[in-house]
């Protein structure tokens, strides 16, 4: 029974093509906003905090300081209206969920990045 609820899921969701990212990363999401009859992109650039979910249902949550207030924005991974995502970095967190960064503000905020070798 599961195998055939799980090829219906597979029928039902679009395959979306994101880069690989997990929570302490920086990313930049366009995405595309409606507004009347015509249609722009909007970009919004943050650290994601958590990722849910898997499949058709996950979801991450991006947040970002803007004029001195935290602004969180969760983000379907199925979504249609997500145009692309950008990693900007990649950081190094020993946590799943970084909800902690909420109290913090200024340089305590701050994620360490990972250090990309760049020899040939």
């Amino acid at each position: 029974m599961s195998l055939l609820l799980d090829y219906v899921k597979k029928q039902l969701t679009a395959e979306t093509k994101h880069p690989k990212f997990k929570a302490g990363d920086t990313v930049t999401v366009s995405y595309k906003i409606k507004e009347g009859d015509k249609e722009r992109i909007q970009q919004f650039t943050g650290v994601v905090i958590q990722r849910k979910n898997e499949k058709a249902t996950a979801s991450f949550t991006v947040r970002k300081i803007s004029n001195g207030v935290g602004v969180e924005r969760i983000f379907p991974f199925a979504s249609p209206f997500i145009d692309k995502i950008e990693v900007n970095k990649v950081g190094v967190v020993r946590r799943a969920k970084l909800f902690y960064l909420r109290e913090r503000t200024g340089k305590a905020a701050r994620i360490r990045e990972k250090i990309q070798n760049t020899e040939a």
